[in-house]
């Protein structure tokens, strides 16, 4: 999930001391109100709908790209402005079902795939190691962008998604259009990660903490085991987020790959130095140590009930992003940002689209 060490300023984080500055409420408030762009109209005001009005996508595809043969769901025109959706753990691309659809109505190419160890993504051979270091699934990113043709997207994530973004947008900005980042700035410094951070905010990493032992090892592989810890994680993270067991049971399917607990495991482990990363990587892992600028146009989000939701409304990591820039904080929403409160992330990526 996300960087500690972004959030070690968190100390004594409650639900109600970020603050508000945007309706998170779907079912009766709209995203925010569209803004002038400096080159031209408002954007588009996206319409609201309350979140979980969809359900599945209509279709799953795949397509070979780099080690990876990655499946993903696609909707909106096939020559439209691409937007590339990327989801974080413990979820699965279900966390942008009634995001898609919102943003294909915009004219969108929207383009949604399962990360590495997720879903109906496989490795091509049994031999390619299987790290989760953040450059690697940047890199995968990158390959499947390659393997669909798209010179340039709009991209927007949370959790590893909001990582796998902000690195493509600093090491190769020339494929983003803009940004959207929900907790701002997710690069991973792995020395920086080696230092303790404030109680209240290594409480909040137990399940990093566990994933380094041999029980947590355990846990993640055994099935059963690791889809119960995902449910709990799912209502710790998001305290309002009343979803049914539907819901859930739609995601756990994502689980399910045989990759999914080395891939878990090795990211969590490798970001706390436990680990050593894969050479191949070193040079992308150097650059993103030093913490890059973000200079594509950025739009961060900041859900209010995420306990890794730093005070400050966006000043922890507001110096990094030096493009055009808005800062948004959603109140009454968790850590699943786009499946709670889908409106408002669209509404987020039109708005990034236009900085």
């Amino acid at each position: 999930m996300i960087n500690r060490r972004t959030f070690s300023k968190a100390v004594g984080l409650s639900t109600g001391a970020t603050a508000v500055s945007l309706s998170g409420l779907q079912s009766s408030a709209s995203a925010a109100a569209p803004k002038p762009t400096a080159g031209g109209p408002p954007a588009p005001t996206v319409p609201t709908i309350p979140p979980g009005t969809h359900t599945e996508f209509s279709s799953l595809k795949h397509v070979k790209a780099g080690v990876l043969d990655i499946g993903y769901a696609e909707a909106g025109p096939a020559h439209g402005p691409v937007v590339l959706l990327l989801h974080g753990w413990p979820y699965d691309i279900h966390s942008f079902v009634d995001v898609a659809p919102l943003l294909a109505d915009q004219g969108y190419r929207v383009v949604v795939p399962y990360l590495r160890g997720h879903g109906s993504t496989r490795f091509l051979s049994g031999h390619t190691p299987r790290n989760a270091e953040q450059s690697a699934i940047a890199l995968d990113i990158i390959a499947f962008m390659d393997a669909l043709k798209i010179h340039q997207a709009v991209l927007a994530g949370f959790d590893w998604g909001s990582r796998t973004a902000d690195i493509i947008a600093a090491l190769w900005p020339e494929r983003v259009k803009a940004l959207v980042s929900t907790s701002g700035y997710l690069i991973t410094n792995v020395k920086a990660q080696l230092e303790p951070a404030a109680p209240a905010v290594e409480h909040n990493w137990w399940y990093q903490w566990y994933f380094a032992s041999d029980r947590g090892k355990k846990a993640m592989e055994n099935e059963d085991q690791r889809i119960a810890l995902c449910r709990y994680v799912w209502t710790l993270v998001s305290p309002n987020w009343n979803f049914d067991d539907a819901t859930f049971a739609r995601t756990a399917q994502a689980f399910k790959n045989p990759d999914y607990a080395a891939i878990v495991l090795y990211n969590y482990r490798w970001r706390i130095g436990l680990i050593e990363g894969d050479r191949r990587y070193d040079r992308y892992e150097k650059q993103l140590a030093a913490q890059p600028p973000i200079h594509v146009p950025t739009v961060t989000l900041d859900a209010a009930l995420d306990p890794f939701t730093p005070p400050g409304d966006g000043a922890a990591y507001r110096d990094h992003f030096t493009g055009p820039y808005q800062h948004r904080t959603i109140a009454n929403i968790g850590h699943n940002l786009p499946q709670e409160a889908p409106t408002t992330f669209a509404q987020a990526v039109v708005d990034a689209d236009r900085l």
